[in-house]
């Protein structure tokens, strides 16, 4: 936007029908020596190809050919949410103008009432409030996106039950395409009472409210099978019965990667139901775990089997776990994805997590959201999982 004390031009649309009225006002505004780019229109059909973006202020008669009253206004604010409108009115027109300015108007000036510096004023004035509502409106947005996101998280992972400080932990969320507050990705983590700490990600289907309550449902009904001491073999098909049995309109599926780590932390058993193994962080050693053996995605099939891959662990070791969004954007060369080679070859090359893994795992998010071009369109769960024998 221009600058509204008058330092830069502004970018001026008057619609008006009144040819003796339009020119007073290009008089009015040269008497004040204001410093702008004026378009005039008779009509609001005349004025669409000036409302655009980057329009700082319309001057709006109530009176039109094509759109009387606060119809126009609706229109233009349409148009041009951004900018700030100024409505003219007429003697007997001035309790429109109140109610224009109730509708989304900046202001409102009666015709015959306005010299040049009156004018210029008002335009200014407009300009500013205009300026400050939107910056309070995306202020507003900010907050709000911030709150649900919160919620969210809170939802997708409640506080982990985890008692080994040798263990350390840092999640993250990011929701695809821009606001969208919710989705299907969950993630979970328990330490058992006998020190064994079971690890879980996946990823629900689809976008949406409807998603999003299936996976905190998923993760939920997990957390509940691991504190019954549920045998591992049973708890990928017990999730798989809450999804077949659950009832949506259209099919629904989940991907879910488990790990079941050991109490000295040297063994894990990996179990994946049609979702991507974790990456093992390890610098230029940097490799994804072995992605067989491995079953469907759960609410596809009433009946399947889960197998066990057994993991040696190192003495000391760092595991991510994703969903898909972090993979599936595209590498800024035509169609071509990242993928989950590229994903690891990116990783590579990047330093190691260091005090700050939270900070790391949003700059992994944001080079692969440059690479992209822009947002990823799906949504992205990362839990980094460590182990330093030190720590304790």
């Amino acid at each position: 936007m221009g600058d509204p004390q008058g330092d830069g031009r502004l970018s001026i649309v008057l619609v008006e029908d009144d040819r003796g009225d339009a020119f007073l006002v290009e008089e009015l505004i040269a008497e004040a020596g204001l410093s702008v780019d004026l378009h005039w229109a008779r009509s609001v059909a005349d004025a669409r190809p000036y409302l655009r973006p980057g329009v700082h202020c319309v001057l709006l008669d109530l009176n039109l050919p094509d759109a009387d009253g606060l119809q126009a206004l609706h229109t233009v604010l349409e148009r041009v949410p951004g900018a700030a409108i100024l409505v003219l009115t007429g003697h007997s027109d001035e309790q429109r103008g109140v109610r224009a300015v109730a509708a989304g108007a900046q202001d409102y000036l009666v015709k015959g009432q306005v010299d040049g510096g009156l004018l210029a004023k008002a335009i200014r004035f407009s300009v500013e409030r205009k300026r400050v509502e939107e910056g309070l409106r995306k202020l507003r947005e900010a907050e709000l996106l911030a709150q649900e996101n919160s919620r969210l998280e809170r939802g997708l992972l409640p506080t982990p039950l985890l008692s080994d400080p040798r263990i350390g932990h840092r999640t993250r969320y990011r929701p695809g395409r821009s606001q969208t507050l919710v989705g299907g990705d969950f993630y979970d983590l328990v330490e058992a009472d006998d020190g064994t700490l079971f690890v879980l990600i996946g990823d629900v289907s689809g976008h949406g409210p409807d998603e999003a309550a299936l996976g905190v449902c998923l993760r939920a009904g997990w957390r509940t099978l691991v504190l019954a001491e549920t045998p591992p073999e049973r708890m990928l098909p017990a999730l798989n019965r809450k999804i077949i049995r659950h009832p949506y309109p259209r099919m629904v599926f989940a991907t879910v990667c488990m790990l079941i780590i050991s109490p000295d932390r040297r063994i894990a058993h990996q179990y994946l139901a049609g979702h991507p193994p974790p990456i093992a962080l390890a610098g230029p050693d940097t490799r994804q775990l072995p992605e067989r053996p491995s079953g469907p995605a759960l609410g596809i099939f009433e009946r399947s089997e889960w197998p066990a891959l057994r993991l040696d662990l190192p003495p000391e070791w760092t595991l991510l776990l994703y969903t898909d969004g972090l993979f599936e954007g595209r590498t800024g060369r035509g169609r071509e994805r990242l993928g989950e080679d590229g994903l690891v070859r990116l990783l590579r090359a990047r330093p190691q997590p260091g005090p700050d893994p939270a900070r790391w795992l949003d700059e992994v998010i944001n080079e692969v959201q440059q690479l992209n071009g822009g947002p990823l369109t799906d949504d992205v769960a990362m839990l980094q999982l460590s182990f330093h024998p030190s720590a304790g």
